[in-house]
């Protein structure tokens, strides 16, 4: 069985469901994980907005707004009477759903019951635009399935007990769609994944299962050799490892969330980046395999903020370093870069909502230095100890662009430096020019 997961774009529109369900069709069993149509969760989180500030006129407005989207795609999706008649029930269903919280208080559990709206609609959408024209397709409910345990983390022998028995008593079919992101709490609540959405969901299902192949459509034909907003002439990759993968995807390539294939990597399932647009396409292929040697792909990440602490006194200074971290797990504000001298440590953070309050506790220990608008580039491959030369190569194409900071030896897999935001698209551009 292969796990197929398509996000907000590939059912953004009639005419994108409809090369959807070409797509989708095949002799093998297949799970499609869907997410809700492209626009859909950001008018929602709109609404829940406007609801939690008790702007209520103003919340009923929009939620009327994107009901008339949904009218118009349900009378250009479907042809006959018999399927528009279900849809516009489907809309009254839940836009009257969301329509009762603007009456009654309103609490964060109903906001996350609010925001699952989107995924609900647009599987059963296509579960019956298949119906419409033939294709044999069973309804697989996520909120029968995934859940999440006390700490928010999926609950995998819950996951893969009920989905196992589910499927076994469907197993006459061979296609079955589901909802991404959504899933219920301990508490049988509705709720949600969170981190990596949909491909998320995707990649605990065909963990539990251990799937032949996760598949994750989008509109960009895999993982590119640098970012193709900034440098011309990228080329996509034919496969990575997990760990390459999740380098790129933490430091910048938006194309996948870092913690999205984890579950694959733990159960050694492979995963596949394809696009919709051109479905013939090989795609990127990430698995436990790393071919090749050297530096493969480059990755940009932007908002960073950089923190120097200097403190004469740290030369053997006993625990100064468990200080330092300490603060920061104190406002659970995670590191990304660090660099250390005999006199100083420098370091990069890329959420600084805390900021103040971490200033003011690390001027404890030392003079506190603040860089803002900064960016980290990471710079990807296998840089094994035979692969010589790689550091030499970077700096080489970096001459001349100003570096805050340089991080090398904390992974086999990832080179990053430091520069500023304004210098960013000419050091990806130098990059490629002298490692491509």
């Amino acid at each position: 069985m292969k796990v197929l997961k398509f996000g907000g774009t590939s059912v953004g529109s009639p005419e994108r469901i409809k090369n959807l369900a070409e797509l989708v069709q095949a002799d093998e069993s297949r799970i499609i994980v869907l997410s809700a149509m492209a626009g859909t969760t950001n008018a929602l989180v709109e609404i829940t907005d406007l609801l939690y500030k008790e702007n209520n006129d103003l919340a009923n407005e929009k939620i009327s707004e994107l009901e008339t989207q949904y009218r118009k795609r349900i009378e250009e999706l479907y042809t006959t009477e018999e399927y528009k008649s279900k849809g516009n029930e489907l809309i009254n269903s839940h836009f009257n759903y969301i329509r009762n919280f603007v009456y009654r208080s309103f609490t964060t559990l109903q906001e996350k019951a609010i925001l699952a709206q989107g995924e609900l609609i647009s599987t059963a959408m296509f579960h019956y635009y298949l119906s419409e024209i033939g294709v044999n397709s069973t309804f697989l409910p996520a909120l029968n399935f995934m859940r999440i345990d006390k700490d928010g983390e999926p609950d995998y022998f819950y996951i893969k007990e009920n989905l196992e028995r589910i499927l076994s008593e469907e197993s006459e079919h061979k296609l079955f769609i589901t909802q991404g992101f959504i899933c219920r709490n301990v508490y049988g609540e509705v709720d949600n994944l969170k981190r990596g959405g949909s491909d998320y969901t995707a990649s605990l299902i065909g963990s539990v299962l251990q799937s032949e192949e996760v598949q994750i459509w989008t509109d960009i034909d895999g993982f590119h050799n640098n970012d193709p907003r900034y440098v011309e002439n990228t080329s996509a990759l034919k496969q990575l490892s997990f760990d390459e993968a999740a380098e790129l995807a933490y430091f910048g390539a938006k194309i996948m969330h870092p913690s999205s294939i984890v579950p694959c990597k733990l159960n050694h399932v492979p995963v596949r980046l394809k696009n919709t647009l051109s479905p013939l396409d090989e795609g990127t292929l990430i698995s436990d395999d790393s071919i090749g040697k050297g530096i493969k792909a480059i990755a940009a990440k932007d908002g960073i903020t950089a923190l120097k602490i200097k403190s004469g006194r740290m030369l053997l200074a006993y625990g100064f370093l468990r200080k330092v971290f300490e603060v920061f797990e104190i406002y659970k504000t995670p590191i990304d870069m660090i660099t250390t001298s005999e006199v100083a440590v420098s370091l990069t953070i890329d959420d600084d909502s805390n900021l103040k309050e971490i200033e003011s506790e690390l001027v404890k220990y030392g003079n506190v230095e603040i860089d803002k608008d900064q960016s980290i580039i990471c710079i990807v491959g296998d840089f094994i100890s035979e692969s010589a030369g790689s550091a030499k190569l970077v700096l080489e194409a970096l001459e001349h662009i100003p570096l805050r900071m340089i991080s090398y030896g904390g992974s086999l897999h990832n080179i990053s430096v430091l520069v500023s935001k304004e210098d960013k698209v000419a050091a990806l551009q130098a990059l490629s020019n002298h490692l491509f």
